[in-house]
């Protein structure tokens, strides 16, 4: 007898928050599905970054067909797919049922969006701040997550996203924080990069951070530190990035 759907839904656990959450923040580029006027679902790709809370957040220009289609109607899908090594299918992914809002200019959470963006998709500086490009957020309603062969979960928006609270009491101070990360901590930066990441060695910088981690790029590659667990202020995140320090520290040792 064939499984009932709900049947191969396994349930959510920490492990799982994180692997989905790590596939939405880590991502640089998704497939993005709008809804055509003729009511056709058509996808393209499209560049991503997250808010300091989650939020997925894209940057499109008022020429774009799938622009036009979200202005229409804001329902949409992204599918975050990283890939790898052999079968596609292999691998982990993650679509979201997403709603889409355009990120009105000139306002702080304007500003704070286009700083994240940009530090996730630098080459967009170019063009960001034309006329026709505008920021939307891609507010989540839904998801599927596939983490391989006879892996499927149904993370809910909570799964996904950061405690709002904590993202409140870190949007003041993040743009701060990773400045004097790159300026007074490149050392540990690198230690993150190389001990607790086994990534190669290099001038890695702090890009953006959020309640559940610290994210780094060295040229184009990019990679991100979760944290043990999330931070709920300024104190919170002094605490856990000069922990994770000692911890690399003493592998180097």
């Amino acid at each position: 007898m064939a499984k009932d759907a709900k049947d191969v839904i396994q349930p959510m656990d920490d492990a799982v928050r994180a692997e989905a959450k790590g596939l939405l923040r880590e991502a640089r580029s998704a497939a993005l599905a709008t809804l055509g006027p003729d009511g056709h679902p058509s996808a393209s790709l499209v560049g991503l970054a997250t808010d300091i809370d989650g939020t997925p957040i894209i940057l499109v220009s008022g020429l774009a067909a799938h622009t036009a289609n979200l202005v229409a109607d804001p329902r949409a899908s992204l599918l975050i797919s990283p890939g790898g090594k052999g079968d596609p299918l292999a691998h982990a992914r993650i679509t979201l049922k997403v709603r889409a809002r355009k990120v009105e200019r000139e306002t702080e959470e304007a500003a704070r969006i286009r700083r994240r963006y940009l530090a996730r998709q630098p080459k967009s500086a170019l063009y960001a701040d034309f006329p026709d490009f505008s920021f939307f957020a891609l507010m989540i309603e839904g998801a599927s997550l596939n983490g391989g062969f006879a892996r499927a979960f149904a993370p809910t928006p909570a799964d996904l996203m950061s405690d709002p609270a904590h993202a409140a009491a870190l949007a003041d101070v993040e743009e701060g924080a990773v400045e004097h990360m790159n300026a007074d901590h490149a050392d540990a930066l690198g230690l993150y990069a190389t001990r607790l990441l086994g990534a190669r060695a290099g001038d890695w910088r702090a890009i953006g951070l959020d309640p559940d981690g610290l994210d780094m790029a060295l040229g184009s590659a990019a990679l991100r530190l979760p944290f043990p667990t999330p931070v709920d202020g300024p104190a919170a995140l002094r605490r856990t990035l000069a922990e994770l320090a000692g911890r690399a520290r003493a592998q180097a040792a």
